[in-house]
């Protein structure tokens, strides 16, 4: 029992829970699994990708002076440049006293004339720091570094961390080699050795004790899952490069430009000096978020970076982080990511159920789309990268799983009610119904409830006879036509047919839409008493045909009372019946059986007085007297409303 009570009071929750969960968190579910397969890694790409061309570029990094290598310079010195002309380069750039000196090219190899003297001034020099590469690609395999700058020690690698869709996104600030040691990046190589430099710089107290720590930033090594990333390959010591923006972010100048004597030595001094290629010869070039539109196109100039600007930025933003408090772009943890997944799919299934009887969903949405994007974005510019498109699937597809499981429930509920109601009543009546489906359904059932209405008995007269005289299939076959004729009948009156007892017709007016104000039951009155007029006329026309095709004809009595009743579901959990029941559904059938000696031609109509006080004057009534009715203790005066038909036969 106690089990039984308790299923009855969590039922009414438990379709709204389902559905709830089904589009929330069981959407969420999906998506995170998704989403740990790597399918939606692209799209998560994208949406990173339009956040940094949404945000507003960082002012230019003048502590950075890119020279580079243009298609002019080849063509004027040939490709490769010789070691004379980089040295002839190299010693105006030391002459003018920059902080560091980095080479992205590769030098591992003379190129005469001018190998010795080159070498002589990379022995020399303490801020010139050459470049190798380590991993091998599909373009070759390890290239070495320049010889006297390797014994030195001033050698960072250029390998750079492709994603999948083939930008850069990453970058590297260390690399383990296969021998397990750590080499430093050219990028941050060249930042250390500037922020050295720095009076307010103190590198012995901004170590952090698990990770690399410069001024108030952590450079938090970047794991394979992080972000949008699903199993990447997080060797070394990598990070997310948050680009100060697209072409612009540093001065550049040519290699001629530097040689000529164009650059003046102020634009050189205390500052990072990197030399690298920027004719496309070169092919030193990489996709990055840069490289589209906001909408995704390829743009149609430069679409590409260069190897030397991404190590600017490299070195721009390990510098920045250190004295600028510039953030780092962060990630949350995996847990904090599924949390927030889960919430916002949750929310809005929860949101989307209570606006379920309303309008304005499609609109709701849109707005939980809209404010998921700026929630995402103002993150970002705090350097937080958060989960968006994920949650932006899961308010879509939440959005999809609530709107068929609602549909269903509708569905569910239509056949509810149309199994109580739909045999039996107009489709205006159905639609009413329907549309207050909410307010008369609890608990899969309609409770009862107390109602004023209008209670239509009819019955055939002498039926008993009839039907010894005629065999059972036509004798079903002839009832079914006269039943289908009164039904609409009733049905065009908007009644409602109770049920149907054998040769009688139950019909009820004033439910299942109760009512209330006194003009509404005078209403249900009246078109109950026409009802029952037309029916005689109906009659008439059958019994024309039943005589013709030589079957037989018939009379009828019909009752008709006013008054409360109880209307709902009766029956068991199996089979049940939207009915009324009440002292005025006794009363119309008492009406119907009273003393059928009274004669009314082919339809007797008896009303109660309380039908009669809402229809006089509106039809022709008398008064047949005050008797007293089967069952019941009390005389009550009954009224006959007579109708023009008369019964062509004796019966």
């Amino acid at each position: 029992m106690v089990w039984v009570n308790l299923r009855k009071q969590i039922q009414p929750y438990w379709s709204q829970w389902q559905g709830i969960l089904m589009a929330g968190p069981g959407v969420a579910v999906i998506l995170l699994l998704l989403r740990g397969l790597g399918l939606l890694q692209p799209l998560e790409w994208a949406t990173y990708d339009r956040f940094l061309l949404l945000r507003p570029e960082s002012p230019r990094d003048d502590r950075i002076l890119i020279v580079g290598v243009t298609e002019a310079d080849l063509e004027r010195w040939g490709s490769p440049f010789d070691d004379e002309t980089l040295a002839g380069l190299l010693e105006i750039v030391e002459d003018a006293d920059p902080r560091a000196i980095g080479l992205d090219f590769y030098r591992n190899l003379p190129v005469e004339p001018g190998h010795e003297r080159l070498s002589e001034l990379f022995e020399a020099s303490s801020r010139i720091i050459g470049i190798e590469k380590q991993v091998p690609d599909q373009q070759g395999g390890r290239i070495g570094p320049p010889p006297v700058l390797a014994q030195k020690g001033q050698v960072g690698v250029n390998d750079v961390p492709v994603d999948g869709d083939g930008r850069l996104r990453r970058a590297l600030l260390f690399l383990t080699d296969d021998e397990g040691n750590s080499r430093p990046s050219l990028g941050f190589l060249l930042a250390w050795m500037y922020l050295q430099q720095e009076s307010q710089f103190d590198p012995e107290a901004q170590i952090h004790p698990e990770y690399l720590q410069l001024g108030r930033q952590v450079f938090y090594p970047f794991e394979a899952n992080d972000g949008g990333y699903v199993r990447a390959d997080a060797g070394g010591y990598q990070i997310l490069l948050n680009f100060r923006g697209g072409p612009g972010s540093f001065e550049m100048v040519s290699l001629a430009e530097v040689l000529d004597g164009e650059v003046s030595p102020e634009r050189i001094r205390d500052r990072v000096v990197l030399i690298g290629p920027l004719a496309p010869s070169l092919n030193d070039f990489f996709y990055t978020p840069y490289s589209q539109n906001l909408w995704g196109g390829l743009l149609e100039g430069p679409e590409r970076m260069s190897g030397v600007e991404f190590q600017a930025h490299l070195t721009s933003q390990v510098i920045s982080a250190a004295l600028d408090d510039r953030p780092l772009i962060r990630v949350w943890p995996s847990l904090w990511e599924a949390v927030w997944i889960v919430a916002w799919t949750s929310a809005a299934a929860i949101v989307y159920w209570q606006l379920r009887q309303r309008r304005g969903g499609l609109l709701v949405l849109l707005g939980g789309l809209v404010l998921l994007g700026l929630l995402g974005y103002w993150a970002f510019l705090w350097g937080w990268w958060i989960p968006v498109t994920v949650p932006m699937l899961g308010l879509g597809g939440g959005a999809i799983v609530m709107t068929n499981y609602v549909a269903r429930l509708e569905r569910e509920d239509r056949q509810l009610m149309m199994h109580l109601f739909g045999r039996h009543v107009t489709s205006t009546v159905a639609e009413e119904i329907w549309r207050q489906r909410h307010e008369l359904l609890r608990e899969g059932r309609l409770p009862g409830r107390r109602a004023t209405a209008t209670v239509l008995f009819t019955d055939i007269k002498n039926f008993s006879t009839l039907a010894e005289q005629i065999d059972a299939e036509p004798l079903m076959a002839w009832l079914n036509e006269y039943m289908e004729s009164m039904a609409e009948v009733v049905l065009h009156h908007e009644g409602a047919i109770d049920k149907f007892i054998g040769d009688s017709v139950m019909a009820v007016f004033g439910v299942p839409l109760l009512r209330e104000e006194e003009q509404e039951i005078a209403r249900d009155a009246i078109a109950a008493v026409r009802c029952a007029l037309d029916m005689a006329e109906k009659l008439q026309q059958l019994n024309v045909g039943w005589q013709e095709q030589g079957q037989p004809i018939i009379a009828m009595r019909v009752g008709i009372a006013t008054g409360p009743v109880v209307v709902g579901s009766l029956g068991s959990s199996q089979r049940e019946d939207y009915t009324i029941i009440g002292d005025s559904v006794n009363v119309a059938a008492r009406l119907e059986s009273f003393d059928k000696s009274v004669e009314g031609g082919l339809c007797r109509i008896l009303i109660s007085e309380s039908t009669y006080r809402y229809v006089q004057g509106q039809f022709p009534v008398e008064l047949l007297g005050n008797v007293l009715l089967k069952g019941r203790q009390k005389p009550a005066k009954i009224y006959q409303v007579r109708s023009e038909p008369a019964v062509s036969e004796e019966d």
